[in-house]
């Protein structure tokens, strides 16, 4: 009788983990990528105005943005991601846009839980992007970026790679204090409810440039927050390096999440000069910083020539001009 109550018993505990798993994968598996970039360095924070290492030591997360996920979903792929990885890329960077005219969908969520899945098996860290763009002041579809959120963080919490970025560019009438600042003390405080250690990037205005006036009313009471900025070096010069060291000198943790050396447009003519200055200025300081886009589309910012068919394993000579200058980077 005692065999048989043990035998029972132990059928109950295996059930136990069976539903367990069924139920909360990231609870037991997935948490910790097994290599990678994002094994060595584990789960990162906020020190000072760096990205630190679970060693606290100051690192620099380089890699690419896909281009939107609604419009460009074969891009989303471990082969597409290994191949960034290859070229010396530790991040990756999934944009679903916010906007429904932009393609915003719930059935989206899949694809950026496959963008997950795909960067963590490769030991990649993976920015889940709510990209804010035409839609410009962040508390317009607010209780969808709540929605959103909160899934992303119940599901995401255990997983030492992961980075949100609650607001691309908030863009047009807003104002930091007013509109931006509020929406991200909401939207952060949803993270947090479930996660509460992960890094949460933080949009800054007039598209993600106005880092300086973030660093003089910056969010309090909250660790590991940064405050994104993004260039497109034909367009922003030295002026925005000022700000982006005014913001610094303040104390105020800058991660570059979006950039690219043609204009603001993503198109037009390439400026190498100011790409330089940029990439010395961002090595210097170890801002992080992430290339737009991974897709062909016929623009200078795509990283694959328009006339490369491949969604996945890239070479050298599938990349676009944009996309040979960046790997040079990594």
């Amino acid at each position: 009788m005692k065999k048989d109550n043990q035998t029972i018993k132990s059928l109950l505990l295996l059930l136990g983990i069976l539903l367990l798993v069924s139920l909360s994968p990231n609870l037991v598996f997935g948490a910790t990528p097994s290599s990678g970039t994002a094994a060595k360095w584990g789960r990162l924070s906020v020190k000072d105005t760096q990205l630190v290492n679970k060693k606290g030591k100051a690192v620099q997360l380089k890699g690419v943005s896909t281009h939107g996920i609604a419009w460009f979903p074969d891009y989303v792929n471990q082969k597409q991601f290994k191949s960034w990885k290859k070229f010396g890329a530790n991040t990756v960077r999934l944009a679903l846009y916010s906007d429904p005219s932009a393609g915003y969908s719930r059935s989206l969520y899949k694809k950026v839980d496959q963008g997950v899945k795909s960067a963590t098996k490769l030991g990649m860290y993976v920015i889940i992007d709510w990209h804010i763009l035409s839609d410009g002041n962040p508390n317009t579809y607010k209780s969808e970026a709540k929605h959103f959120f909160k899934r992303m963080a119940k599901k995401y919490r255990n997983q030492t790679n992961i980075i949100y970025e609650i607001c691309n560019e908030p863009n047009g009438n807003v104002s930091w204090s007013s509109d931006i600042k509020p929406y991200a003390n909401t939207i952060i405080k949803t993270i947090r409810k479930y996660d509460k250690k992960n890094i949460i990037l933080v949009g800054t205005p007039t598209w993600s440039q106005d880092v300086d006036t973030a660093a003089k009313d910056p969010i309090t009471g909250q660790k590991n927050i940064m405050y994104t900025l993004h260039f497109y070096a034909a367009t922003h010069g030295q002026y925005l390096r000022d700000k982006a060291q005014t913001a610094l000198d303040e104390g105020l943790p800058i991660f570059v999440s979006e950039f690219s050396i043609c204009d603001a447009s993503g198109n037009g003519g390439i400026n190498y000069t100011e790409a330089k200055a940029w990439i010395k200025f961002l090595k210097k300081n170890k801002i992080p910083f992430v290339a737009w886009n991974v897709s062909n589309k016929a623009e200078t910012s795509s990283l694959i020539q328009s006339s490369c068919s491949k969604t996945g394993k890239i070479k050298r000579s599938d990349l676009s001009e944009t996309g040979r200058w960046l790997i040079k980077q990594f």
